[in-house]
C-alpha cells in the first residue's frame, strides 16, 4: 500500500512538474516593441477597446535553422550534387517546418484563449486568429495601448512589451501587434515638373513607354513569353481590375493572361478605401504582363501583415516562381521575414524588392525588405530605345534612385563580397543594394483610379520589380 502511495505521489510530482514547465511563459523569438515604445520617446494616450476586434497572425519557427542554411549553401552551389534541386512545399516542411504536433499546439492555445481560428497554412508555419483585444492582452501577457507617432501626425497602437505565452515552446512572431509602420509604395513618385517630359520614344500616348515597350528593349526576341509560368504580386491593397482593362485598351493591345485577386487574410481584393487608387496595383501587373504577356497566370495576394501575404505565396498552388513587391516598411525586428525568404530561396522562388527612391536607405528608413539578403533589390535606370516598340539603345543611372549600405545592418552575404571589393562606395561588411536595375524614369503609360490615365507622370523601382519578375518568367 506504501509502495502505490509513493508510485502516485511520484507520478503526481512529475505531473505538475510538467504542467509547470509548460504553462511557464516563453518569450517569442523575434522583437515586436519598437524603440520609441520600449524607450518611453512617446506616452501611451489610450487603450484600445476591450471588446474591438483583432486578427493575429500567430508564426511559429523553423526546425534546424543550421541545417536549413547548410541546405540552401549546397543548393545554389553550382559545385554541389544539390545544385538547384529544390523543395516542393511538402517537402521542405517535412524537412524544416514546424512539427505536426507544435502546430495543434498552438491552435488548442488559441482556441484556449478565445480565439476563432480563421485559416491555417500547408507549411505549419501561420495560424491566422481573430479575437478581441482582451483575448490578446490575456494570451500574450500585453496591454495594448495607443500612442502620438513620433513623426506623423496620427496615432498607433502597440503592445506595451514584448509578447510571451504559455506553450512548451517559443514561438517565432506575432504579426499584427501594431500598427507603427504603415506600408507605402516603395519607388512610385510623381514627376516634379509635370511640363518637362522625359519620354521620348515609348509607343503609348505622348511617347510613353508601355509594358510592352520594356519587353521589346530588354528582351527584343518574340520565342519566350513566360508561357507555362506563374507570377506573383505583393500588394497591401485590393485594386479594381476595370484599371487593367482600360490601360490595354488604350494602348491598343490585348491581355490573354488570368488575373487572380487573392486575399490571404481576409482583406478586401475590391479597391474600397477613399478615391481607391490603385496606381501601384496596376503599374504592377502591366509591367508583369508587358514583359511576360504568355504567362499561364499572375496572382496578386493582398493582405494586410507581411506574415500572411509571405506565407501565402510560399504555399500557393502552383507555386509563383517570380515574385514581386514594390512596397516597404519598418519592422521592429528586420529578421521577421527571414522564415519566409529561405522557403522561397528552398523551393526556387525569385522575389524582386522594390529599391525605393530618392536616396531612402538612411537608418529607421522605410525600406525594408530591400536590404535583406535573402531578396533581389531592384534599382532604377534612365533607359532610351532606337525607336517607339524598338531595341535598347542606351541605359543611365537613375538620378532619382534609391540604394546604398544595408540601414537595417545585414550583414554583407557571400556572392557580394568580391563585387564589394572592387567597389570605392561600397560596405565591405553590410549588404549593399541594390542588385540589379531597369528604366524606372518619368516614362511611363499608368492608368488607375477607375478614370485616370497619365502618360510620363510617374517613376520609381515600383516599375522595375515586376519587370525583372516578369523577365525572369521568360
Amino acid at each position: 500500500m506504501e509502495r502505490r502511495i509513493g508510485l502516485f505521489l511520484l507520478t503526481l510530482g512529475t505531473m505538475l512538474s510538467v504542467a509547470a514547465i509548460n504553462s511557464q511563459a516563453q518569450t517569442v523569438l523575434t522583437r515586436h516593441v519598437r524603440d520609441e515604445v520600449r524607450t518611453g520617446q512617446t506616452q501611451p494616450v489610450g487603450h484600445l477597446p476591450s471588446n474591438q476586434t483583432m486578427s493575429v497572425d500567430i508564426v511559429l519557427p523553423l526546425r534546424d535553422p543550421a541545417g536549413l542554411d547548410s541546405f540552401l549553401q549546397a543548393l545554389y552551389d553550382p559545385a554541389s550534387p544539390s545544385y538547384r534541386q529544390f523543395l516542393t512545399v511538402a517537402e521542405f516542411t517535412e524537412r524544416f517546418g514546424p512539427s505536426q504536433q507544435a502546430y495543434d499546439s498552438v491552435v488548442t492555445f488559441a482556441k484556449a484563449n478565445g480565439f476563432t481560428v480563421i485559416g491555417s497554412a500547408p507549411n505549419r508555419m501561420n495560424v491566422h486568429v481573430q479575437g478581441t483585444v482582451a483575448n490578446i492582452e490575456s494570451a500574450f501577457h500585453v496591454r495594448m495601448a495607443t500612442y502620438q507617432h513620433p513623426t506623423e501626425n496620427r496615432t498607433f497602437f502597440s503592445a506595451d512589451r514584448e509578447p510571451t505565452v504559455a506553450l512548451p515552446f517559443a514561438l517565432w512572431h506575432v504579426a499584427g501587434l501594431d500598427n507603427f509602420s504603415i506600408p507605402q509604395p516603395a519607388g512610385l513618385s510623381k514627376n516634379a515638373n509635370p511640363s518637362r517630359s522625359n519620354a521620348t520614344t515609348g509607343s503609348g500616348p505622348s511617347a510613353s513607354f508601355l509594358g510592352s515597350d520594356m519587353r521589346a528593349a530588354y528582351y527584343g526576341g518574340t520565342a519566350l513569353t513566360g508561357s507555362g509560368q506563374s507570377l506573383g504580386l505583393l500588394e497591401y491593397y485590393g485594386t479594381d481590375l476595370a484599371d487593367l482593362t482600360t490601360y490595354f485598351t488604350n494602348a491598343k493591345q490585348t491581355n490573354a493572361v488570368p488575373v487572380t485577386l487573392l486575399s490571404t487574410d481576409g482583406t478586401s481584393t475590391a479597391c474600397v478605401y477613399p478615391s481607391c487608387d490603385d496606381t501601384e496595383q496596376t503599374l504592377d501587373i502591366t509591367q508583369a504582363l508587358g514583359m511576360a504577356p504568355g504567362l499561364s497566370s499572375l496572382v496578386v495576394y493582398v493582405g494586410s501583415t507581411d506574415a500572411a501575404i509571405f506565407n501565402a505565396m510560399a504555399t500557393h498552388s502552383p507555386l509563383n516562381a517570380q515574385l514581386s513587391s514594390s512596397w516597404t516598411w519598418y519592422p521592429a525586428d528586420p529578421s521577421t521575414d527571414n522564415p519566409y525568404f529561405q522557403e522561397f530561396a528552398a523551393q526556387g522562388q525569385n522575389l524582386f524588392q522594390a529599391a525605393g527612391d530618392s536616396n531612402k536607405w538612411t537608418p529607421s528608413s522605410e525600406i525594408f525588405p530591400a536590404d535583406d539578403v535573402y531578396v533581389t533589390s531592384v534599382g532604377g535606370t534612365d533607359l532610351n530605345t532606337g525607336s517607339a516598340g524598338g531595341p535598347w539603345s542606351s541605359e543611365t543611372a537613375w538620378v532619382d534612385n534609391g540604394g546604398g549600405i544595408s540601414p537595417n545592418k545585414f550583414a554583407i552575404p557571400s556572392w557580394q563580397t568580391s563585387a564589394a571589393a572592387g567597389c570605392a562606395n561600397c560596405s565591405k561588411t553590410y549588404r549593399n543594394g541594390p542588385d540589379v536595375s531597369a528604366n524606372a524614369n518619368f516614362t511611363f503609360y499608368v492608368c488607375a483610379d477607375q478614370t485616370t490615365c497619365t502618360a510620363n507622370s510617374y517613376g520609381g523601382t515600383s516599375f522595375a520589380a515586376p519587370m525583372w519578375a516578369g523577365s525572369l518568367a521568360l
